[in-house]
């Protein structure tokens, strides 16, 4: 490896994946098998967009090399040529508690990365002059990624140790371990202080601070746009305003509109197929040492089954953006399984995330933009069904901010939405208001960090009366985010509406009327608190 040991952040340095964090391992992979995949991300960056001599190794284990997202991992990495990418396999048969089905067949694992597209050495990982070879022979080889299969025995060289099962992760007792060291120093053959070569210092400079929206969004009130759609045009236009903004898709762009990023900046988006859990790491890697601004864009459902990756790149301080569409019931006409109905709970126990929930074009576009240049996770959740713009070109919008979008000094209940049922709270407030009954309207745009300041200063204005409404399930959802926002207030009272049971398709109105959710539920529900 070529790195700067006084300087390990630098851009120009080759980078290593492995299981511990260390100060110059920029990925927690501890949760097994993700590192691969947070590995092709830097290769990837390295070789199309930085266009930069640095290489990336990731060491792995013969035990997580059984997990899914590994050869995901290596399907992605031979696709796109990753040839300054070096996996190095550490078989040595024994697994956390007990060998594992392959034992030592290296032929195996050899057969299985050659059959993936990698360039494969096998080799003796004990022998050092060996792995030094391969190593060289690895810079060498072009248009493939490289594969280095190293036999070797767990506990080397230690007594009734080496080999042996049941001592993975386990203490060594202190007289044991005082003689153990003792022969292993006797075994050093060398005094040899051994420096890295320095790296070639080709990558470009980036800078991806300060990346604000230029120009305010072309919408005009009571224009008729889907969000998802809306985000597809909003990454559009900041690949326009900054170059280093990239987009992965999980062969989903004709749904979620990233086609329209794809169209424009065709060099900047990665096709990861139907591999969330990869793309997940793949965005992890792209992140890394700020090389880009990464959004990686799929169905929100789909996002459930990438949920341990998420909670790697948390963890590794990973500035990455996901966005989740086709929320809810309201998607319609769908496959049930395909409507997302828990990512709000998923990603609000992710530490550090920000998640956006807006509910026109206008406040899409803000929350892409602020997305950008916001540290640590971000999720924008995106609604199918066209809704109409509500708010105009020159609205600010911020984080942890939410709107109020009707007030009146008559009202008796604050009624909170986003998203799709934000349309059908004002759908409800207008028929209330025909009937002489005034509710206050908020629009969240964030569900974390929450606004708690204005739910609970207009909460105490209108009654202490707090009905939530969103297409989620209630666990984990908007309504149980804002009963503990006001769990210290004594007067204030809140009502839930969610989706309750298993859902089902049919067309969207329909279903948010089945499920409780729609206008004419909202109605009976203000009627019903304040008769109460």
């Amino acid at each position: 490896m070529r790195y700067k040991k006084a300087d390990l952040e630098n851009p120009n340095n080759d980078r290593f994946i492995f299981y511990k964090r260390l100060p110059f391992i920029n990925t927690a992979t501890s949760s097994l098998g993700q590192g691969l995949g947070a590995a092709c991300g830097m290769a990837y960056t390295g070789k199309y967009f930085d266009k930069a001599s640095y290489r990336v190794f990731c060491l792995m284990g013969d035990s997580e090399s059984s997990e899914g997202c590994v050869w995901e991992a290596l399907a992605f990495a031979s696709h796109y040529n990753l040839d300054n990418l070096v996996a190095i396999f550490d078989v040595n048969r024994q697994g956390h508690s007990g060998t594992l089905p392959l034992e030592h067949c290296m032929d195996v694992y050899q057969e299985r990365c050659e059959t993936f597209g990698w360039n494969t050495f096998m080799v003796d990982g004990r022998d050092v002059e060996a792995l030094c070879q391969v190593f060289w022979q690895a810079t060498q080889v072009k248009n493939k990624p490289t594969a280095i299969v190293a036999k070797t025995f767990k506990g080397r060289g230690i007594p009734s140790v080496e080999d042996a099962e049941n001592w993975h992760g386990k203490p060594m007792p202190q007289e044991r371990a005082d003689a153990i060291i003792k022969l292993i120093e006797r075994q050093i053959e060398t005094d040899i202080k051994l420096e890295p070569k320095t790296p070639i210092e080709d990558a470009p400079e980036v800078n991806i601070t300060n990346i604000g929206m230029t120009s305010p969004p072309s919408y005009r009130i009571g224009d008729v746009v889907a969000t998802q759609k809306a985000c597809g045009l909003a990454l559009a236009k900041l690949g326009h305003e900054h170059d280093r903004v990239v987009v992965l898709d999980s062969d989903t762009k004709n749904s979620t509109f990233s086609k329209i990023f794809k169209k424009e900046h065709p060099e900047r988006f990665i096709k990861c197929c139907i591999a969330e859990q990869n793309m997940v790491s793949v965005a992890l890697g792209c992140s890394t040492r700020d090389r880009t601004i990464v959004f990686a864009n799929t169905f929100a459902a789909f996002l459930t089954r990438a949920f341990n990756q998420i909670r790697i790149a948390a963890i590794s301080k990973s500035n990455i953006n996901l966005i989740g569409s086709h929320c809810g019931i309201s998607i319609g006409e769908k496959i049930n399984s395909q409507m997302a109905l828990e990512d709000l709970a998923m990603f609000r126990t992710i530490p550090n995330c920000t998640i956006f929930y807006p509910s026109d074009a206008v406040s899409t576009e803000h929350a892409v933009f602020l997305a950008a240049s916001t540290k640590g996770v971000c999720y924008i959740r995106t609604t199918r069904p066209e809704t109409a713009v509500i708010y105009s070109q020159h609205e600010s919008f911020a984080i942890g901010k939410a709107k109020v979008i009707r007030r009146s000094a008559d009202d008796k209940v604050t009624v909170i939405g986003a998203g799709i049922t934000l349309h059908e709270v004002l759908a409800a407030a207008k028929e209330l208001s025909n009937q002489g009954v005034h509710i206050r309207v908020i629009d969240l745009f964030t569900v974390k960090p929450l606004d708690s300041t204005t739910i609970i200063a207009n909460a105490k204005t209108t009654g202490g009366y707090i009905i939530t409404v969103e297409d989620h399930h209630p666990e984990g959802g908007i309504g149980e985010a804002i009963c503990a926002a006001v769990s210290m207030e004594p007067d204030i009272r809140v009502c839930q509406l969610a989706v309750l049971g298993l859902p089902q398709g049919g067309e969207s109105s329909e279903l948010l009327d089945m499920f409780g959710v729609s206008a004419r539920h909202i109605v009976m529900a203000v009627k019903c608190v304040l008769m109460n």
